[in-house]
């Protein structure tokens, strides 16, 4: 087996076995109910216009996405409509059956202009006075002309068998000449009245008025999909123009409309106020309905241009249905900043806006696309799988925040766990402000007491002391015994490091002292607590390898924080920061402490000592002082020993009277 091939077997592995793990986590319950969450999201996403509510919105979509996408157009010259409109009817008195003799008149004189076509959509579906009149107007016309056909089987609602006898005793009488039948039959949407669609064609029927008046696009004979709305360039010219029938019936000579009519495809019926009108996806969104016979030039003027809209076929319904669910999913189980996720959140909600638009500009009848239906998909997905996912993460991130939260700062913590690579495996170089405790005595206190008292005074001491470098936003190195090792500046830098770290400084030394004061009876005296603050560069970072590792911070600053603390006894002072450290604070109490050599270390190092009980005119005070004794002012020494006389309890200024009696100006004491 090749080297490849025997490290790829234990990382596939690896892979399975984590995979087991998740499914584990989140439970068989959770499983089989995110399943089910998953599978009607697929079937609701797929669909969604056969589900009650659900496909009111998909129709309200669709006509929103067919009035916005519909071809722009100017007037289309080739097809012209004359209507019986509420004038006609007040100059006929006539309304029902609409005046025949004024048909005659205007059939007759629209022949002689030479029309390619006339379609009639009005019923002669009974008796009245003037029906010879029409008949012989029928009779000598020389034009195509189709006169309108429904039946009572296919339109039981508005046409009784008695009406279709008529029909075609009538259409009998005026057989063998120009008239032929033609279906005016319309298929409203049954769920919402909403005329979308070309009708059913059947059998039973003569062929639709618009196959019937050219003999272009024969596939149109069963074509059944969207019928193509347009909307006109100008407003003020709609797409088809109309002329009041009566132009045809009066002194006007028919010459003057020759321009109108010529070579044109005409259609006759009626514009009625409250007759024939219908609802389709444009007079929806605008508002309004739209005569019969405008939706027969529509469709004509489709028939014309061969614009048949192509169907979506089922498997692809599916196939988007399962790919939508997939990427709710999916996005639901990626961790990442708002601002990262945004992008993609938007690009899938522009992607299931925006293309349906672009299907159903490109000649795709987006009937049936169910774009609500993938909405709620994608949601049920991503709520789905997303709650599955972070019942599994919510525990690893209990864990992991309960664990981080020992050492690093809430806040920290949780940046942490948003982007754990600020905990990669490598080290870094950074200013860090470094912190060392001591607790005076513990070991010798340790052999005096039982095991179990000195669990609980440690325990006790190091929580209290740890809560005090969390709550100042301080990261936790490690515990040595009873010392406290930690450190600002990482894993995160904050602008205030500095203050904080001073002021856990303080914090954990009155901490210390509280602790000692509220020892259990029977316990020894406790000492105090000292610590040693330093700023400086250091490299931090997760070591220990793979298998075993410790977030912590290694370098000479490190060890000189250590040896600030351990001087502390010497100088008998409880704080000592160094001067890099406590430039860099706001803190307005320090008071100098000398210099002090280091081993290790070619340059002395100033300390001071915080000390906020100390006011103000005192700091100003030692810190002029002792100044003036390093520029050679050997009269400030005895100033600074008449202060230490004055404050006889100060231990650390007798210790600093001491030091720089010995080291002369500008000298430095040599720390142990």
């Amino acid at each position: 087996m090749s080297k490849l091939s025997q490290d790829a077997a234990p990382a596939a592995s690896g892979k399975l076995g984590r995979a087991r793990d998740t499914l584990r986590r989140i439970g068989t319950l959770r499983l089989i109910g995110t399943a089910l969450f998953l599978a009607v999201a697929i079937l609701f996403a797929r669909s969604s216009w056969s589900v009650p509510l659900a496909r009111d919105v998909e129709r309200i979509l669709y006509d929103v996405r067919a009035y916005a996408s519909a071809p722009t157009v100017d007037q289309d010259d080739r097809i012209t409509m004359v209507v019986f409109n509420d004038q006609t009817l007040i100059e006929t008195g006539r309304r029902s059956p609409l005046d025949r003799v004024t048909l005659a008149k205007a059939l007759q004189r629209i022949d002689t202009l030479r029309p390619k076509a006339i379609g009639i959509d009005i019923l002669i579906d009974q008796r009245t006075p003037e029906d010879d009149r029409l008949i012989a107007a029928f009779k000598t016309l020389k034009t195509p002309t189709y006169l309108a056909f429904v039946s009572a089987e296919t339109n039981p609602d508005f046409v009784e068998y008695g009406q279709e006898e008529f029909l075609r005793g009538f259409q009998k009488a005026i057989s063998g000449h120009a008239v032929k039948p033609a279906s005016v039959l319309f298929q409203s949407d049954r769920f919402d009245s909403v005329l979308r669609n070309w009708p059913e064609q059947p059998a039973s029927l003569p062929p639709l008025l618009a196959n019937r008046m050219t003999p272009v696009h024969s596939e149109f004979r069963r074509y059944d999909g969207a019928i193509r709305f347009r909307t006109p360039n100008d407003p003020e010219r709609p797409v088809f123009s109309k002329l009041p029938i009566q132009l045809f019936t009066g002194d006007i000579p028919a010459e003057a409309f020759r321009s109108q009519i010529e070579g044109r495809y005409v259609l006759i019926g009626g514009d009625i106020f409250d007759l024939d009108q219908f609802e389709t996806p444009a007079t929806r969104v605008k508002g309004g309905t739209m005569i019969g016979l405008e939706v027969h030039a529509h469709m004509l003027a489709q028939l014309l241009d061969g614009a048949m809209y192509r169907s979506i076929a089922g498997w692809s319904l599916w196939a988007m249905a399962l790919l939508v669910v997939a990427a709710g999913g999916l996005t639901s189980m990626i961790e990442a900043r708002p601002w990262r996720l945004a992008p993609l959140l938007l690009g899938q909600l522009a992607v299931l806006i925006l293309l349906p638009y672009w299907a159903q500009q490109r000649g795709i009848d987006t009937q049936q696309l169910p774009v609500f239906g993938w909405a709620v998909g994608w949601i049920v997905a991503f709520a789905a799988v997303g709650t599955a996912s972070r019942s599994v993460t919510a525990q690893q991130r209990q864990f992991a925040q309960s664990a981080l939260g020992r050492y690093l700062p809430r806040d920290v913590a949780n940046q942490i766990m948003r982007d754990p690579s600020r905990l990669s495996l490598h080290g870094e170089k950074r200013q860090i402000y470094a912190l060392f405790t001591d607790l005076e005595g513990f070991t010798k206190l340790s052999h005096a007491i039982e095991p179990e008292m000195v669990a609980l005074l440690l325990n006790t001491y190091l929580d209290t002391l740890s809560a005090v470098v969390l709550d100042h936003g301080g990261t936790i190195d490690k515990f040595v015994g009873d010392a406290v090792v930690a450190f600002w500046g990482a894993p995160i830098a904050r602008p205030d490091d500095a203050d904080r770290a001073v002021a856990a400084a303080i914090a954990m030394y009155e901490a210390g002292e509280t602790f000692r004061r509220n020892a259990p009876d029977g316990v020894p005296p406790i000492g105090c607590t000292r610590v040693g603050l330093h700023r400086g560069e250091a490299i931090v970072g997760n070591f220990g390898g793979e298998g075993r590792i410790q977030y912590t911070a290694l370098g000479d600053s490190m060890n000189l924080a250590a040896r600030l603390e351990s001087a502390s006894k010497q100088l008998k002072t409880t704080v000592l920061v160094s001067e890099t450290a406590a430039r860099e604070s706001g803190f307005d109490r320090f008071r100098p402490m000398g210099r002090v050599a280091v081993r290790g270390r070619s340059t002395p190092i100033a300390i001071f000592e915080p000390k906020p009980s100390l006011s103000a005119s005192d700091v100003t005070l030692l810190t002029a002082l002792v100044r003036r004794f390093d520029d050679g002012d050997v009269q400030a020494l005895e100033e600074l020993a008449q202060y230490s006389r004055d404050h006889p309890d100060d231990a650390a200024i007798a210790n600093l009277v001491y030091r720089l009696g010995n080291t002369g100006p500008g000298g430095s004491f040599a720390l142990d």
